[in-house]
């Protein structure tokens, strides 16, 4: 069963533009002129009940137009959009009900209060039963492990505690349907790994759709079997992960810090992210990686040494030079 369908699913924003100046005030007076953006462009697809799905893309690709669209925040210019039934954009509370939205830049808590608080204020808005409203909260607190925090101002905790008590909030009303917008931006690896695991439960155990979009390579790669790749609003790959970053993560970065003063020599071809006596970084060819660790490894008093995959950016802008074919598209 599928619980969001989108078909021909377009979003144009039409924008003022001026010239700078009294003289570009005055005439826009007389002679407005405006530009159309298209931020979705012609997007169809289809997301089954219990999918992990990512949606992967640079900056101003659309994700969030997308997910704001489905959500029922925007309406769409035109094309067809049905979640879980429902024509998001008539807001209807029976709607309503059935999805949770977490922005990692905007907070649904309120500062001044404690999550508690908070946590019963949504508990009377979505008309959560006392029995289901306790046990969630207590099996969401455990999971996180946050009892002592609920009942501290919101506007104390740190940014990783914050967002804990997001997904909590968002949560408590038993959604069938999460969309996660950079739900782990500016947190530390220990923070994103909790979140990761807390995500992986609900989805596992509960059969929350969950929708994720996120820079943070990490989070797509352990979370999400699928990936959507958009790109200047278009949709330019709809499958599998696995195969997708087999095909088009072609690089690693290596960075290695050194003992003591050291003069080393790569071969011409390694690219040279940042250079100096005590600190090196390149990316290398995937298949070439192994050798180039040897050679380190061989040759230098190595203190410390990271190996990072390609960022979601690279990826998809060699998606985009590949130029996929609709029958790449699944």
């Amino acid at each position: 069963m599928n619980v969001i369908q989108t078909e021909h699913l377009t979003k144009t924003y039409k924008r003022f533009e001026k010239e700078a100046g009294l003289k570009g005030s005055v005439r826009s007076l007389f002679n407005r002129k405006f530009i159309s953006k298209t931020a979705v462009d012609d997007f169809s697809l289809s997301i089954g009940e219990g999918e992990f799905v990512g949606l992967i893309g640079p900056n101003g690709a659309g994700k969030t137009t997308l997910v704001k669209m489905l959500t029922g925040i925007i309406a769409p210019t035109s094309g067809k959009v049905s979640v879980l039934g429902y024509y998001p954009n008539k807001l209807e509370n029976s709607f309503k009900r059935q999805y949770a939205v977490v922005m990692g830049q905007k907070s649904q808590l309120f500062p001044e209060l404690s999550a508690a608080d908070t946590f019963l204020l949504f508990k009377e808005l979505y008309a959560i039963p006392d029995e289901e409203y306790r046990q969630n909260l207590a099996y969401f607190t455990e999971l996180f492990g946050i009892q002592e925090y609920l009942n501290v101002q919101v506007r104390t905790l740190s940014l990783g505690e914050r967002m804990k008590m997001e997904l909590i909030a968002a949560l408590l009303h038993n959604p069938k349907v999460l969309f996660l917008d950079e739900p782990t931006i500016g947190l530390d690896a220990i923070a994103q790994k909790q979140i990761r695991s807390f995500l992986r439960e609900v989805n596992g155990q509960r059969g929350t759709t969950i929708i994720l979009t996120s820079h943070y390579m990490e989070d797509i790669k352990s979370l999400c079997g699928r990936g959507v790749v958009i790109n200047h609003g278009k949709k330019l790959y709809d499958g599998a992960l696995t195969s997708l970053f087999d095909r088009y993560q072609t690089h690693k970065r290596i960075t290695v810090l050194f003992e003591h003063e050291n003069g080393l020599h790569l071969p011409e071809d390694i690219e040279i992210l940042e250079q100096n006596p005590y600190k090196v970084s390149m990316m290398v060819k995937r298949e070439r990686a192994k050798e180039v660790l040897g050679l380190l490894l061989e040759e230098c008093d190595i203190s410390d040494l990271t190996i990072e995959e390609d960022d979601i950016g690279s990826v998809v802008e060699r998606i985009y030079a590949g130029g996929i074919t609709d029958e790449e598209v699944s």
